[in-house]
């Protein structure tokens, strides 16, 4: 019997999809399920009722939550293709420590140069920007954060890539300016399909952080 793999997400989430990329990767079939964040539904509040958040993978009917432990459990599932995590411990735990670094500091600080003005943007702007060149660095000279091969760490931090428009637009500043390299491995990490066509368009995107803002009434 089939397994059956349905992925509760939100199509501009940075964590969804990581998700969508990691299932990609593993050419997973599953099926697509598009949560209204605001009228969030029975499915995912059931799924998910410690958090309520997405994204949530049910695999043959249990659930799994939070976007890194979702990764790490499509990778060891499915692990006949395509492996995500290093097979070395020490690389393994490196990876992790950056990913966390992701959604602990990085995610915040550039929530906040989405969303403030002035003296509070601009010292939210230095930070991450630190915070881009110290991922830079962890990048050095290879293809991907993995070394030669596309990995965890790579579907960790790909997701924002569709969103450097919008902290650009909003912060106004280069990213490409400061961090070419980063810029050079999201172009790189684009062409694969498992990627690409998980990404939304950036402007796409930046249009949803303008109504996002707006409803928050920051203009």
């Amino acid at each position: 019997m089939a397994d059956e793999v349905i992925l509760l997400d939100f199509w501009p989430s940075m964590f969804g999809i990581r998700c969508r990329v990691a299932l990609a990767e593993k050419g997973v079939v599953y099926e697509y399920k598009e949560e209204d964040l605001w009228n969030k539904g029975e499915l995912l509040l059931q799924m998910n009722p410690v958090r309520k958040k997405i994204p949530v993978l049910i695999h043959n009917g249990k659930p799994v939550c939070e976007s890194l432990v979702i990764v790490e459990y499509v990778d060891q599932t499915w692990s006949h293709k395509a492996p995500l995590l290093p097979s070395d411990p020490y690389e393994r735990a490196r990876a992790r420590f950056w990913a966390d670094f992701i959604d602990k500091k990085f995610y915040g600080q550039g929530w906040k140069v989405l969303t403030t003005k002035g003296e509070e943007q601009e010292a939210a702007k230095k930070e991450f920007i630190h915070s881009l060149k110290l991922l830079e660095s962890e990048l050095g000279n290879e293809p991907f954060f993995g070394g030669k091969k596309f990995g965890f760490l790579d579907i960790s931090f790909i997701g924002f890539y569709c969103r450097f428009y919008s902290y650009e637009m909003c912060g106004n500043f280069s990213i490409e300016a400061e961090c070419p390299k980063l810029i050079a491995w999201g172009k790189r990490c684009m062409e694969k399909e498992s990627v690409s066509k998980s990404l939304p368009d950036p402007q796409k995107v930046h249009g949803y952080v303008l109504e996002l803002k707006k409803a928050m009434g920051i203009e």
